[in-house]
């Protein structure tokens, strides 16, 4: 596996595989990979000739209270298990590299962004999320790129992305990748004490009670809310936000009649986290 760390260089890689005729993935990541990632990068290594992993902690995408300075790095850890996994080039720029002197380009993706992490992070989080990973896409000019579900909202945030500036990727949503007691896999879990950790699982046990009043009949989207504030009362746990959407364009729900997408955020102890789960409609 090679390391890069430039745009020519990678680009040159690039160019060199697709001489040889060859497809391209790309699973885009911040590092302190666990098995969620890994799973992304075994999807990717299926599908595709060259894989490509990025892993750069974004610093537009943090804002100025958020844990830029503490989110969790280790390359060397991260090379040995993507190398594990067969992963062609981890590419591993730079701050300076992505974002030059100078650099003065914001990508913003109206609507879409307005709720959920949006209203709770800040109009800034998703405006440097799109804009990462379009310079991504631009560098690495991947076919496919892999994400995981457990950022619902990205996903739909990249795919308008995509639809609107007309790039020639495809987006694979991967499942989310769960512990054995049902704690989505997160790089952040990292930051809980085992007080914490056991705390965290009610966000979980909240989605599964809400989708099982779903899935036995019923449509009311209070009802089926309340059944995961329940769960999260119980652990003392007061989430930032728990609210029924729309699958597909995060307009509020009130009757679950489509797809849905049921999505929560809390702080545990030291660790701010999200889950989702896509409760399915009658149409």
């Amino acid at each position: 596996m090679r390391i890069i760390r430039t745009i020519d260089a990678m680009r040159a890689a690039v160019r060199e595989a697709r001489r040889a005729g060859r497809s391209v993935g790309l699973v885009p990541t911040m590092g302190a990979f666990h098995e969620g990632h890994l799973s992304l990068m075994r999807r990717a290594r299926e599908q595709n000739d060259l894989v490509v992993v990025s892993l750069f902690v974004n610093p537009t995408q943090f804002g100025q209270n958020e844990d830029l300075s503490s989110y969790p790095r280790d390359e060397a850890r991260d090379a040995a298990l993507a190398e594990n996994e067969g992963v062609d080039v981890l590419f591993a720029p730079s701050a300076a590299e992505v974002y030059p002197d100078g650099f003065a380009t914001s990508i913003d993706v109206s609507g879409i962004t307005d709720v959920l992490d949006g209203a709770s992070r800040g109009a800034f989080h998703f405006d440097g999320v799109a804009t990462v990973v379009t310079k991504l896409f631009g560098i690495v000019r991947p076919d496919v790129a892999f994400f995981g579900q457990k950022d619902a909202q990205q996903i739909m945030v990249v795919r308008r992305v995509v639809s609107d500036l007309d790039l020639d990727v495809r987006i694979e949503a991967c499942p989310i990748v769960r512990e054995t007691d049902g704690l989505a896999m997160s790089s952040r879990n990292v930051y809980l004490s085992p007080e914490a950790r056991e705390q965290a699982t009610a966000l979980s046990r909240a989605l599964d009670a809400a989708s099982a009043v779903r899935e036995s009949g019923e449509r009311d989207g209070e009802r089926i809310l309340d059944a995961a504030r329940r769960v999260l009362a119980d652990a003392g746990i007061t989430p930032e936000y728990l609210e029924l959407r729309d699958a597909l364009a995060l307009n509020t729900v009130t009757r679950v009649d489509s797809d849905a997408l049921l999505a929560v955020a809390a702080r545990v102890g030291a660790a701010r986290l999200i889950d989702n789960h896509i409760l399915k409609g009658d149409r």
